[in-house]
């Protein structure tokens, strides 16, 4: 936690805001979807609620950086949601990114509860959303939120992601892609390269928790000085890149 504290204050250091950008897809996305207030679905309220109430215990499988919360791989539904699943305010901002760029094909590596990914089809119901998860217990949840609250455009795909991202990006391109299912340096940077065989020009990355470690800022700067980004965004939470052919490569660091 000292670790991320330090980090932040690096952030806060270097970080600038629209009026510093004169990048013109650059200020507009920061302007019009970043910093845009406009407020989520309210279905993506009850969907929240819905598992706050669920005071039901399964047994996690976790395939990642493991958890700084939890001590036991069995919790409750309700402390899943609250402490490991997308926050609020990123939830909104998940939606609201997506609103704006409106995506038809859609990656999410990480369903969890399913939270953010209801975002992302709330936001734009007529996208196909591919969503990948190593824990069968919480998959399980996630699809029965589905059902109960008729999101009808997501398949989930189990297993591990080292079996199932091959598979899923072979001959798919995908629009938006949303990284949140392993929080290590190696798998990180395995996944972005793999994902790179499915970009357009259009497409955007989402890595979550940048910062959580040194070793996942090592794999953020990897991404950023990756030939084939030429904008990316450093948000704290959120590492944000594009693979536009016509900008010139650029970092920002943004206060959100």
């Amino acid at each position: 936690m000292f670790y991320q504290f330090l980090s932040y204050l690096k952030f806060l250091l270097k970080s600038t805001s629209q009026y510093d950008v004169h990048s013109p897809f650059v200020y507009d996305f920061i302007t019009k979807c970043l910093y845009k207030k406009d407020k989520s679905s309210n279905h993506i309220n009850a969907f929240m609620k819905s598992l706050l109430a669920n005071k039901n215990i399964i047994e996690v499988t976790d395939f990642g950086a493991g958890s700084r919360v939890f001590k036991s791989n069995k919790r409750s539904i309700s402390d899943i949601a609250k402490n490991a699943g997308i926050s609020i305010k990123r939830g909104k901002l998940l939606y609201i990114l997506t609103q704006y760029f409106k995506p038809k094909h859609i990656l999410e590596i990480g369903t969890s509860l399913g939270l953010a990914t209801a975002n992302l089809s709330y936001a734009n119901t007529n996208a196909k959303i591919t969503t990948l998860e190593g824990c069968t217990e919480t998959a399980k949840i996630a699809q029965m939120q589905f059902d109960n609250f008729d999101i009808n455009n997501v398949k989930i795909v189990l297993g591990d992601f080292k079996n199932t991202l091959p598979e899923i990006i072979k001959d798919q391109k995908y629009d938006l892609i949303y990284f949140d299912g392993n929080h290590q340096k190696e798998a990180t940077i395995n996944y972005f390269n793999q994902c790179l065989s499915s970009i357009n020009n259009n497409t955007v990355f989402i890595f979550d928790d940048i910062h959580w470690s040194k070793e996942m800022e090592k794999a953020w700067n990897y991404i950023i000085d990756h030939k084939k980004v030429t904008i990316s965004m450093d948000t704290y939470q959120w590492g944000i890149v594009f693979f536009r052919k016509e900008q010139h490569k650029e970092h920002f660091v943004i206060r959100v």
